[in-house]
Order: structure tokens, then sequence, then C-alpha cells
């Protein structure tokens, strides 16, 4: 089989037929309105995507609160919301009927940023902190999910993915550093307590079994007391937790698993591999393949961090271009197992019609995103997002970013 087949094959997530194994990663944007609302550029960027023939496309992180974000112009989901959320799906259904379009819901925690929200946590890392989270905090919040996930669900969204990735609120609750003597701290029985609960919390409150349920998780953390790691004081990788989670949110409905790794605040290179140390990306294949092994067949697993072999020209040693090309290394995971679905995410910047190009023979017109982090320093510093290779909107934010703000040095070492 081509990797053109294997790569456009079809595949069965929950009740639903994604077109093709192509998953766009959520990738915040920071375009939204002052309420959180969809603005026109969120819009076409959603549409681009949908034309652009991707079997199942994730929304970028949406706030189910306006008081704890790490984004300014954050995507935000609350009943006030709903209108504005509603007419966008429309419309990015409307762009495409068969691409799946699901949301991300998120909690930002320790990591929301302090000039705009409060900082609140369950056990501060050093270097973070906030306001420590009580049991009627937690309470409270996994209400706003639980609200949150039947705003999507009314909105006309196909499933929501339940964020417990990249040092979010729902990584600091699971993490090992979370040893705090309370209900939700200490043990696995309780640290698992907030993505247990919720997930059985939002499948009752959405029973209807078209509507997806999974999450993205962070195999490893990368730092001591991180998620994936063997205790709260040590950073050496144990998967022994993760795998726990992943085959617990598979045993309370959830469909499809994310597979992802590190805390971008922290531990940036092993969330998003960076263009001098190609070779990380293959931790992630490793990741995703255990991640296989230990879930049911019909669960579906989506793979992270294939933008970095882009056409070949990717700085791989020991392999040629060709073998090591985002469309022939992707379609050999899948033909081996390793993963069911290969997620894109700064190449869904670059280029959001890559699987149409793919199905109609165009892949010498693809364009590969180049690794220069560029949409990366945009986010970390506010500014509306996208690719500055690619999008002349997103080169003149850049431009306009740097003069305004100074130029930021994206340091992933």
């Amino acid at each position: 089989m081509s990797c053109k087949e294997t790569l456009l094959q079809p595949i069965k997530i929950g009740n639903r037929i994604a077109q093709n194994r192509f998953f766009i990663q959520p990738m915040e944007c920071n375009k939204e309105d002052e309420t959180g609302n969809p603005s026109s550029s969120t819009l076409q960027r959603y549409c681009d995507l949908a034309k652009g023939g991707a079997g199942m496309v994730s929304l970028e992180a949406i706030t189910v609160t306006r008081e704890s974000r790490a984004r300014d112009n954050q995507l935000t989901i609350m009943p006030q919301n709903q209108e504005a959320l509603t007419e966008f799906v429309g419309k990015v259904h409307e762009a495409n009927p068969k691409t799946i379009f699901i949301f991300q819901l998120t909690h930002s925690g320790e990591i929301s940023n302090p000039d705009f929200s409060k900082r609140v946590t369950p056990n501060p890392l050093p270097g973070y902190g906030g306001e420590l989270l009580t049991e009627a905090d937690v309470e409270k919040i996994m209400d706003s999910y639980v609200t949150a996930a039947k705003i999507a669900y009314k909105a006309g969204a196909d499933g929501i993915d339940m964020k417990l990735c990249h040092g979010y609120l729902g990584s600091q609750m699971i993490r090992p550093h979370n040893d705090r003597d309370w209900k939700y701290g200490g043990s696995w029985e309780n640290r698992s307590r907030f993505a247990f609960e919720l997930i059985e919390r939002i499948r009752e409150a959405v029973p209807d079994e078209k509507f997806l349920i999974g999450s993205k998780v962070s195999a490893w953390e990368g730092f001591p007391g991180g998620f994936g790691t063997e205790g709260p004081h040590s950073p050496i990788m144990d998967l022994t937790e993760p795998i726990k989670l992943i085959k617990g949110l598979e045993e309370r409905g959830a469909s499809f698993i994310i597979q992802s790794a590190g805390s971008p605040s922290i531990t940036i290179s092993l969330t998003q591999v960076d263009k001098h140390i190609p070779y990380y990306a293959y931790m992630h294949q490793y990741w995703a393949k255990e991640f296989r092994k230990a879930l049911k067949p019909e669960t579906v697993v989506i793979g992270s961090n294939f933008s970095p072999f882009r056409e070949g020209k990717n700085g791989l040693c020991a392999v040629t271009e060709e073998e090591s090309s985002l469309l022939n290394y992707g379609a050999w995971c899948i033909e081996n197992n390793v993963t069911d679905m290969i997620g894109l995410g700064r190449q869904s910047f670059a280029d959001p019609y890559l699987p149409k190009k793919l199905e109609e023979g165009r892949e010498d017109e693809i364009h590969y995103c180049l690794l220069c982090d560029s949409c990366l320093e945009l986010l970390i510093q506010q500014s509306r997002v996208g690719c500055c290779v690619y999008d002349k909107e997103a080169h003149a934010e850049l431009v306009r970013t740097r003069k305004e703000k100074g130029a930021l040095k994206v340091s992933h070492t």
C-alpha cells in the first residue's frame, strides 16, 4: 500500500467516521474578541482547515472560564458564548461536512497569565504558584467543564478533548507533584479523581454516543514531579500512571487519545521539537506506540510531532530523506501499529490544505513548516498567531510585535 493510500484511509472514531488519518492539533491563535468569541480570523482558519480535508480538526484550547486563562484574547466557552459558537460551528461544518470538528476544553490553572487573570494551583511548582485550590474550587471548575461540554454539543461540535496535557490545570491535578493531602492529591486514586469523575460527568451530561469524548495527554512532562515520572521529586520517566490514566479514560467512554509530551512553559522541546534536535520527535512515536499497545483496538490513538519530518529535509541522520518525510514516515507509523492517526500542529499553520493536496496528487505544492517557531514567539508575546513564512498577515504581525515588544528568542534548551 502506498503512503497516499494509507494516509487517506478512513477510520472509525467512536460512532463517527474520519475520512482520512490526518488530525489537526489544537493550536492557539489568540485572535478572539474581548469576550472570547470567535473572530473573522478564527472562522477563516477553521474553514480553511475543513476545506483542507483533514479527517478530524480540533479547535484550539477554549477556556471554560475568563477568570483564569493563559491568553489575553482566548476563545471562551461559557453560556454567553453559545450563540456565537453555534454560528461558528455551523459555518465550519458548511465548509466541509465530512470533517469531524471537536473542541479542546481547558483551564490554565497556575500557568494563567497574572497580567489579566488569576493563577490558581493544586500545589505550587517552583517559579509558578498562585492561589491554592480548595476542594470546593475544584468542584466549581468541574461544573464549568460540564457546562462547556453541553454548550459544545448544543453548538454542533462533534465532540470534546478534555485537556490533560502541556502544564494546564488537567495535568497539574494528575502529576505526582500534586502530593498535598486532600481529596484530589497524594495517591494516584486521589490525583486521578479529577480526570475520571470529569469524563463520567461529561458523558452523563451529554449521553449522545455520537458526541465524541477523548483527551490529549502528556506522556512525560520531563521535570521532577511532572506527569509520567516515578514520584513527586523525580524526573525519571515512568509510564505506569500515564497508562493507568488512558486505560481509565477508555473504560469511562473515551474513544480517542491524543498523545503528547512536555509542558511548553517548562520543557518546550518535548512538546514541539526544535529543528536542531529533530530526533526528539522519535520519542513521541515511542510514547504513541506504548499508548497503542495499552488500549483496545477500537480506541483511536493520535500521534504528535510529525511536523518536524517535513519533506525529508529535516536534519535526521542515518535515514534517507524519502524514508523520513512526513508523508512516508507517517504512513509507516500507521502501517506498523504505532499510531492510528497523525497529528499536525505547526504544519497546519504552514499549509491547512495538505490532506487535500495529497488526495489530488499535488504533493509538490505542499508548503512545509520550516520550524522557525515564529508562531510560538507570537503566542508567547500575546500576539495574533499564524505562519510567518507563508501568511503575509502573520509576518506583518511578527514585524509589529518585534518593533513594539522587542524580539523574543524562543529557547528550546
